[in-house]
């Protein structure tokens, strides 16, 4: 039986982090899907951005936006939900299997709306009314502009997967707002089953204090702050006010680890996989990490509902001057203004291949 069968059989749901074009057409997603348990997958702009670098999947569909007059953001999201609604439609049988809790794929609201509450509400809203599939997630950013946004989407029935979460702090106050949504539908006697992820980003952690702290600490770091957070899940599901909602018909906002390719050479190459094994969580895996897994990963259970040793590990790299809140606030803002170069990245590649794609007319 592969690894990555064997995860799966533990209870974790192994999901992508890639779509291009070419995945749905070669056949690409179908195979890992059949062949290494994928059960959905994650994109961002940089994703979109490389696919469209990479040669000439989506010239005629660009060509086909353009003469529609589409440019920019528009023809980006006709181009990105095209692939996602085929990927979900890919993982409907998952979807309804499983009733709801897994086969789902995520599109991002623009990231240049990471600080802007009113915007991201109506962009989320508008997304997935277009997409027009169940198991489709709109992404958001858990910075403190998209929290609001966050609990009034789920207010309003949108499917969250909460992003650029680094700390069991921002953890917390994602769930906060999932429950906040929650409850004011209870309260509104509206159905509670609106699912939500919540995404901790793993490996930038130990990319940010490499160099810095012993060697005894090298690739530590991300792994105690997704033990300290997955206690801070296992604590908040057993509290009173999770029950209650539990007992109206919710269902968890299921822990995500994301960015789990291992970014330090020397260290395992999958060293993030095999350490944050745990039921009922996601672990969203770029291809390179995925099918490293598959063929040479072990599988235990690397999580405990206490959090193990991670105050321990973090209390040794506090001694080796490392200010684990600081540190948490910079890696969000830093990934928050990465998107927002990506994304610029992205439409200027578009702007691009529409440009050649005149001049050829």
């Amino acid at each position: 039986m592969k690894p990555t069968q064997q995860l799966h059989d533990l209870g974790q749901s192994l999901w992508l982090d890639n779509i291009t074009r070419r995945y749905l057409t070669a056949g690409t997603l179908r195979r890992y899907i059949d062949e290494l348990s994928v059960t959905g997958l994650t994109s961002n702009p940089t994703i979109f951005d490389q696919a469209l670098k990479r040669g000439a999947d989506y010239d005629d569909a660009i060509r086909q936006g353009l003469g529609a007059g589409r440019s920019g953001e528009a023809l980006f999201f006709e181009l990105a939900i095209a692939d996602l609604t085929q990927a979900a439609d890919l993982f409907q049988p998952v979807h309804a299997r499983t009733n709801g809790v897994d086969g789902w794929v995520s599109l991002e609201v623009s990231p240049l709306l990471a600080y802007d509450t009113t915007s991201t509400i109506a962009e989320a809203k508008r997304l997935h009314a277009l997409a027009g599939r169940s198991n489709l997630f709109i992404k958001i950013p858990g910075t403190p502009e998209g929290l609001p946004a966050i609990e009034e989407c789920i207010f309003a029935g949108v499917p969250i997967n909460v992003t650029l979460l680094f700390s069991r702090d921002h953890y917390v106050a994602a769930a906060e707002a999932y429950i906040r949504g929650l409850e004011r539908r209870l309260a509104a006697g509206l159905s509670l089953d609106v699912r939500s992820v919540a995404s901790i980003f793993v490996s930038r952690w130990d990319k940010a204090v490499m160099g810095t702290v012993p060697d005894a600490l090298r690739g530590q770091l991300g792994i105690a702050v997704s033990k300290q957070t997955y206690r801070a899940y296992s604590d908040l599901l057993d509290s009173p006010r999770w029950e209650r909602l539990a007992n109206g018909g919710a269902r968890p906002q299921r822990l995500l680890w994301a960015s789990t390719g291992t970014k330090d050479k020397a260290l395992s190459d999958v060293l993030y996989v095999e350490a944050l094994a745990a039921p009922h969580t996601v672990n969203t895996m770029p291809e390179e990490t995925l099918l490293a897994f598959a063929d040479h990963g072990r599988v235990r259970l690397g999580l405990a509902r206490d959090g193990g040793d991670a105050e321990d590990v973090l209390a040794r790299h506090a001694a080796a001057g490392i200010d684990h809140d600081a540190l948490a606030a910079r890696l969000q803002q830093e990934g928050a203004a990465a998107f927002v170069a990506s994304w610029n990245d992205l439409l200027a590649g578009i702007a691009g291949k529409c440009e050649a794609l005149r001049k050829a007319g």
